[in-house]
């Protein structure tokens, strides 16, 4: 099978598209040969520093962590059957490898059924930056009526987080450079703020200086978000930033990591889709060959919607 492999820690130059032996189903697993696979930030990070010390995970190593496709193999027992289409989430930090690769086993936890009205392209992009976005509005545990602030709101996990928030009957703040503020309010957003070093104050403004209830730090400011929180409120990190605790303001990770079977969570998000409220957008369909310069698009940033390498043969099916 054709798989991406990232033959070292380095720039976009390491990654290669290499024939690997076919992975085979055990118990409690499902074979997935896959017609969609993202490229996301995280894989950008995964090919600069290569896994982690405590990773089990041998090179060359195959990174990704989201895909679409029809399944493919089953172990005994499965809920699925071959032909099944389905999306799934992984992780690269495991001997299997992740999602760039055209037969991919995961275990059954991490999948589910993909609606009819969504291509493999658009599935494929739902499953990890859902989660993390699910994940973010759960910890905050808001009820409805509640104001919520999104950094990063034009992004991929930024745009799920306005549209989950928006499904909950929160009031949504969130910013976007000129360009994205159609897109942001489009999205959901009620209050629509410039990005940048001063949206923490923009926040407190938007509120009357009470600040919001949570916020899901997207875009990643760290110690620059925090003061948008109101007192004894949460902020949400996607990138392990941790605080001391400030005006009893709580700071959690959400790793999505610890999301890679969580069943209910991929079908609440599949549902969202069928009726519209979470909207996978795609911003490019790639051949697997050209996965180096998909990096670097990535990297060069300003990408609105997701970067999809399309592993099937002629390309029909994503």
């Amino acid at each position: 099978m054709r798989a991406v492999v990232v033959t070292r820690p380095g720039g976009p130059e390491v990654l290669e598209v290499r024939e690997l032996p076919e992975p085979e189903a055990g118990g409690g697993q499902v074979r997935i040969r896959v017609a969609a696979a993202v490229v996301n930030p995280t894989d950008t990070m995964f090919r600069t520093r290569g896994p982690d010390e405590t990773d089990d995970a041998p090179g060359p190593w195959i990174p990704g962590m989201e895909l679409a496709g029809r399944v493919d193999a089953v172990g005994p027992g499965s809920r699925f059957r071959v032909g099944d289409r389905v999306m799934a989430v992984t992780t690269p930090r495991r001997p299997e490898g992740g999602a760039q690769a055209e037969l991919v086993v995961v275990p059954e936890g991490g999948v589910t059924a993909v609606p009819e009205r969504l291509s493999d392209a658009e599935a494929a992009g739902i499953p990890m930056n859902g989660l993390t976005a699910l994940g973010a509005v759960d910890h905050l545990g808001l009820e409805a009526g509640g104001t919520i602030g999104v950094t990063g709101a034009a992004g991929a996990v930024g745009g799920y987080v306005v549209e989950i928030a928006k499904a909950r009957g929160l009031r949504v703040l969130a910013d976007a450079a000129p360009a994205d503020e159609e897109l942001v309010r489009g999205l959901g957003a009620d209050v629509v703020v410039p990005r940048g070093p001063d949206v923490a104050k923009h926040f407190l403004d938007a509120t009357d200086g009470a600040g919001v209830d949570g916020l899901v730090d997207g875009a990643v400011l760290d110690a620059a978000a925090l003061p948008a929180v109101r007192n004894g409120g949460t902020l949400v990190t996607v990138r392990f930033w941790a605080a001391p605790a400030e005006r009893g303001v709580r700071v959690v990770p959400v790793l999505v990591r610890r999301m890679l079977e969580d069943t209910a969570g991929l079908e609440t998000l599949a549902g969202m889709a069928v009726e519209g409220t979470l909207t996978p957008r795609v911003a490019r369909i790639a051949p697997l060959r050209d996965v180096v310069e998909v990096h670097r698009t990535l990297e060069r940033g300003g990408t609105r919607g997701r970067l999809v390498l399309d592993l099937t043969e002629d390309g029909s099916d994503a």
